[in-house]
């Protein structure tokens, strides 16, 4: 091809450019003219955001892949409800975590990502009104259930109100040029956890220590000789590392899912999620008793989890999070937690919220 013939294509590129630029500038507008309707009312609406993700995903006959149409309308979605409202939102912090990454790919980078020192106080900044929404950890493909986030969830007065799954790519950063100089190893221990097969076959002699988060183990390798950190590649950036050896946790599919919990109660998507937490009578047959009504409704369930329960006057001695599929004012669900109700000596709807479809 030409340069000449280059150079006209371009000129076509330059000029959609300006295209896309004026219908962005025209969105912006019909989204004040709705900001001046509401007259302050909630600006983040998961249902309304999820329902246009979806859609622009779904669309047919264009180049780009649905993964890379979501993520561009995820950023325009974010920045005209930045000129509604700022949102802010807690995460386990500091930068450069998992958690921060989660907070992005849900509600794009018009936002004001607080970080915290301890998912504690990630739920007590939204509990506070410090922020908005707190953004926390509950399960990992690998290694299961955060205690301490369901822990949370059992007196919390916030709802989940969103989830996000995030496709966790473990890599070994380091300011050292090669993995032979690397004597010691700092992360997370759940980040160690997800990569003990690797480690086990290329530093089998290194020293693994468990640190609060990833981003911390990058700080500290960036000051260490002979160090290295296990973390994504924000920290690399953030911390100025090598990234040596990329994804290297054992599991390829490795995901944690993350919560959204707020004040806020998400309308019916027709794909969305429910979360229970309900306990059972001490006696045989009662968790099978308990979980009866949900078949018998035609509700699919997703997700148990049992968890010691820690209130010193509880009557049971285990909590059971539940997961189904459906909103609590479907008719199905709704029926399956009214005898659930009734029979469950205690029980906490967590939220309804639209599923995730990363």
């Amino acid at each position: 091809m030409s340069e000449k013939e280059i150079g006209r294509l371009r000129i076509g590129i330059d000029a959609l450019d300006m295209e896309l630029l004026a219908l962005l500038h025209r969105r912006a507008a019909l989204v004040r003219k709705i900001g001046a309707l509401k007259d302050g009312k909630r600006v983040y609406r998961p249902e309304r955001e999820s329902e246009i993700l979806r859609r622009v995903a779904a669309a047919k006959g264009g180049a780009l892949p649905a993964t890379a149409v979501a993520a561009v309308f995820r950023e325009i979605i974010s920045a005209c409800r930045a000129l509604e409202q700022e949102i802010r939102v807690a995460y386990l912090g500091p930068q450069g975590t998992f958690s921060e990454q989660a907070v992005h790919q849900h509600f794009g980078h018009a936002v004001a990502a607080e970080p915290a020192a301890s998912i504690d106080e990630a739920f007590r900044s939204a509990e506070s009104g410090a922020t908005q929404f707190a953004v926390t950890p509950v399960e990992n493909s690998t290694d299961g259930a955060v205690g301490r986030t369901l822990d949370l969830l059992l007196t919390t007065p916030l709802r989940i109100c969103g989830e996000i799954e995030l496709r966790v790519r473990q890599n070994l950063l380091s300011r050292m040029k090669g993995i032979r100089e690397i004597k010691r190893i700092y992360s997370h221990s759940q980040s160690l956890a997800q990569c003990n097969g690797w480690l086990g076959q290329n530093l089998p002699n290194a020293e693994r220590i468990p640190v609060g988060s990833n981003a911390e183990a990058a700080r500290r390798a960036s000051k260490e000789k002979g160090a290295a950190a296990i973390a994504g590649e924000a920290a690399a950036a953030l911390y100025k590392l090598r990234l040596l050896e990329r994804d290297i946790e054992d599991d390829p599919n490795n995901t944690t899912r993350f919560l959204v919990l707020g004040q806020v109660d998400p309308a019916p998507t027709g794909k969305d999620r429910t979360s229970l937490v309900m306990s059972a009578d001490n006696k045989p047959g009662a968790v099978h008793a308990l979980l009866s009504p949900i078949a018998a409704n035609g509700v699919s369930m997703s997700r148990i989890e049992s968890r010691p329960a820690r209130a010193r006057a509880a009557r049971w001695e285990y909590v059971f999070f539940i997961d189904v599929e459906g909103h609590q004012s479907d008719a199905r669900v709704a029926a399956a937690i009214g005898e659930l109700k009734a029979r469950a000596p205690f029980l906490k709807v967590l939220g309804s919220y639209p599923a995730a479809s990363n």
